[in-house]
């Protein structure tokens, strides 16, 4: 059946290459204060209702879409083959599917800064923030209901993937969610577990080889979405497989269930560390030799963030869009952005983003979208 479905798009993707000039973002964009699509000005904890969506992607704004994929991607086909040990190996196994005929999922060429908290509320609820801090980008929210795997929402730079030298917002919308599936940043599943994937400025990179089946940075995240259901569940399956940093990047991965277990993940000397912590930025935090490496601006961060924690043992969703606030990029002054910041509720489910520090309105979406977990 999946066969037959790439089948089509292979035919879309011709006719769209043809046509390249055209576009397949909606051409309606929903008012950003219309409760149906999930929006509201967020001055109180009330909650607005979440965006139900569809296999059609939503602009949300300039630069932000959302988009449901239900069904098959090809993921658990994608794991039973050994995985991937590049991006390269990835994109191959898209073609082979049948999915379509994708150039390299390309990482931007300057490293991107990142900032992740835990903590709980005070009915015990757990909550996660992120930011991700890069240049102008265009991002998608994607609500995944696969067949054999957990419900989740990830968000997915696009411009880090191209299709033979095509945009990807060039292309028909199920073929950008296809390739999205595979290129999530971070993300929350229906059982909690949140994870996202921060840069470490350093010249090492992540390349294990030993007789494990092997995962890129972003198809780790993608596997700990479908099959994980917490913090142990999480690192368990992270040291089954031989990591490959994405485009060569050193990165570490933020992990965090709805229990408070929250640690981050690292790579030192390709030997996978876990350390516990409630924030993650972008230096490394596991004891050792590489502890502190990264950017000055990254350490002044965490420092701000674990003071909030210490002033609050607990924080309601404001608190924490607030906490994301305070280290967001317009703070230093710097090239960069904070294209989107996300607040998770562990616990309900509940996701709110926040675009390009506009933290006034929120896009609210549920892990289930409306469904029972």
């Amino acid at each position: 059946m999946m066969k037959k479905k790439l089948t089509i798009l292979l035919v879309a993707l011709f006719l769209i290459t043809a046509f390249a000039g055209c576009s397949s973002k909606n051409e309606e964009t929903p008012s950003t204060h219309n409760g149906n699509h999930g929006t509201s000005n967020t001055q109180g904890e009330e909650q607005a209702d979440a965006m139900i969506l569809s296999e059609k992607i939503t602009e949300l704004t300039d630069g932000l879409s959302a988009v449901r994929y239900t069904g098959d991607y090809g993921f658990d086909e994608f794991l039973a083959g050994g995985g991937a040990s590049s991006d390269a190996e990835v994109v191959s196994f898209l073609m082979e599917s049948g999915i379509a005929d994708f150039g390299n999922l390309l990482f931007g060429g300057n490293p991107f800064g990142c900032s992740t908290l835990s903590v709980k509320n005070t009915d015990g609820e757990a909550l996660f923030g992120r930011n991700f801090d890069w240049n102008t980008c265009n991002a998608m929210v994607i609500q995944s209901q696969p067949e054999n795997g957990y419900h989740s929402i990830s968000t997915v730079n696009t411009d880090f993937i191209s299709m033979s030298g095509i945009s990807l917002l060039a292309l028909p919308d199920e073929i950008q969610t296809l390739a999205g599936l595979y290129a999530p940043l971070d993300g929350l599943n229906e059982m909690g577990l949140a994870v996202s994937v921060n840069m470490i400025q350093d010249s090492a990179t992540i390349e294990q080889n030993t007789d494990k089946p092997d995962i890129t940075t972003t198809t780790a995240i993608r596997l700990l979405l479908d099959k994980a259901a917490n913090v142990e569940e999480a690192i368990e399956l992270l040291g089954s497989y031989d990591m490959h940093a994405s485009f060569g990047y050193m990165v570490h991965f933020a992990i965090a269930d709805r229990t408070g277990n929250s640690v981050v993940v690292e790579y030192v000397n390709n030997e996978m560390i876990v350390t516990k912590t409630p924030a993650v930025t972008n230096f490394y935090l596991a004891e050792g030799e590489k502890n502190g490496i990264g950017t000055q601006q990254s350490h002044e961060r965490y420092e701000i963030l674990v003071n909030r924690l210490n002033d609050s043992e607990t924080m309601e969703m404001d608190d924490v869009r607030d906490a994301l606030d305070t280290v967001s990029k317009d703070n230093f002054g710097e090239f960069e952005s904070t294209e989107w910041s996300i607040v998770m509720n562990q616990t309900t489910g509940e996701v709110r983003y926040y675009h390009r520090e506009d933290y006034n309105t929120a896009y609210t979406f549920t892990v289930t979208g409306g469904q029972e977990s």
